[in-house]
């Protein structure tokens, strides 16, 4: 079941920007593990409030929330075979989120030892071209992008092969430098970033000439992507850890993969539905007849009552786009255009005219009572 992060903030649903972040940060203060050492229930309420506060605090994937209840279509569940479950930090940690909220540094007995463990990679997008057919039916697509990835030249230690870093002597291998200060109130920690090593704890004496100290290399990458039907133009799929690498032992980022569908020659969408303007003689509108209709499935047959009029619409159940959770299909809309004819010889005017004078003014009722609301409108 999906989680209601606005419960989880204790919000309403339209809250305002400020009122989410408020409500965050007192519940953030309230469960931060430095603040409940050992209490397992208090650092998973935190997680949860953290979890909460990284959707709605973003616009786009506070809207996709609101729209399908959850922000992750990958794995095996409700989204075409993609699991709904375990939404994950989109964030570079907690430090990140105190450092916006708060504004770093220590806070209330904070360290900044979050801010210097292990981070989340940077997210990646791509946008997916789709043929019709391949939204309304799923598919399977590969698709390339470029990353960063380890080195294989230094094994991704960043340093030179035969060599190694070694412990920054500025910190102790820490990361951190601690500043205590005596104050009235007592004792004020503040801890900073060490600046020789840059948090890593370490120093590259000698850089790895491939990837020149960073551990990392830009690589093209192939993945294979089940898209799930019904997907339209503006799904997103993510894919965990297919982003950019974490820091100092962080999880990969993840991969969104944003769906663009390419326009058909016939069809044009509406929600699950397919609408399709076909086009009639004269002759088979009026005498009525069995034509072929395209559908995104093939050819059917279809019988068209006589009398069918310029702009009329039938509805074939069952005959759109298969929906994203599993259930039924949409329908397809037939919109009948009938074509009036522009080259006609003179046998064909003639036989036209004695339809005409065979079917007097008096005979098209719709016809005479359009010129009867004329002549009252305009007094003719």
């Amino acid at each position: 079941m999906a989680k209601d992060y606005y419960a989880i903030l204790g919000v309403n649903k339209g809250a305002s920007d400020d009122e989410i972040k408020k409500a965050f940060r007192k519940l953030a203060l309230k469960y931060h593990p430095d603040r409940n050492p050992g209490n397992k229930a208090a650092e998973e309420k935190f997680k949860e409030v953290n979890e909460a506060y990284q959707v709605l605090s973003d616009h786009d994937k506070r809207a996709q929330y609101d729209q399908f209840g959850t922000t992750d279509f990958s794995g095996q569940g409700d989204f075409g075979g993609f699991d709904f479950g375990g939404f994950h930090d989109f964030g570079g940690g907690f430090g990140d989120i105190f450092d916006t909220i708060f504004g770093g540094g220590n806070f209330g007995g904070f360290s900044d030892s979050a801010k210097n463990g292990p981070k989340k990679g940077a997210d990646l997008q791509y946008t997916l071209n789709l043929t019709f057919e391949e939204a309304a039916f799923g598919a399977t697509k590969e698709i390339e992008i470029t990353r960063g990835e380890e080195c294989r030249k230094c094994n991704g230690t960043g340093a030179s092969p035969g060599t190694r870093p070694v412990t920054c002597d500025k910190c102790g291998g820490t990361g951190q430098i601690r500043i205590s200060r005596k104050t009235g109130l007592g004792n004020f920690v503040t801890v900073t970033t060490c600046d020789k090593c840059g948090g890593t704890g370490t120093i590259i004496k000698t850089p790895c000439p491939d990837c020149h100290g960073t551990g990392r290399v830009r690589r093209r990458r192939k993945i294979t992507i089940k898209v799930p039907a019904g997907v339209d133009t503006g799904n997103t799929i993510p894919l965990r850890n297919e982003g950019e690498p974490g820091t100092r032992g962080g999880e990969f980022g993840d991969l969104y993969v944003n769906i663009n569908v390419l326009p058909h020659k016939i069809f044009k969408r509406d929600g699950f539905d397919v609408i399709c303007e076909m086009p009639l003689s004269f002759p088979q509108a009026a005498l009525g007849a069995e034509i072929d209709v395209p559908t995104i499935d093939g050819l059917i047959k279809y019988t068209v009552p006589e009398g069918t009029q310029n702009g009329t619409i039938f509805r074939l159940r069952g005959k759109g786009i298969p929906k994203l959770r599993g259930y039924g299909r949409g329908d397809e809309i037939l919109r009948i255009i009938v074509e009036v004819p522009t080259r006609l010889d003179e046998s064909q005017k003639k036989l036209l005219r004695q339809y005409a004078e065979a079917c007097g003014e008096d005979v098209n009722e719709q016809r005479k009572s359009f010129f009867n609301k004329m002549k009252d409108a305009f007094g003719i």
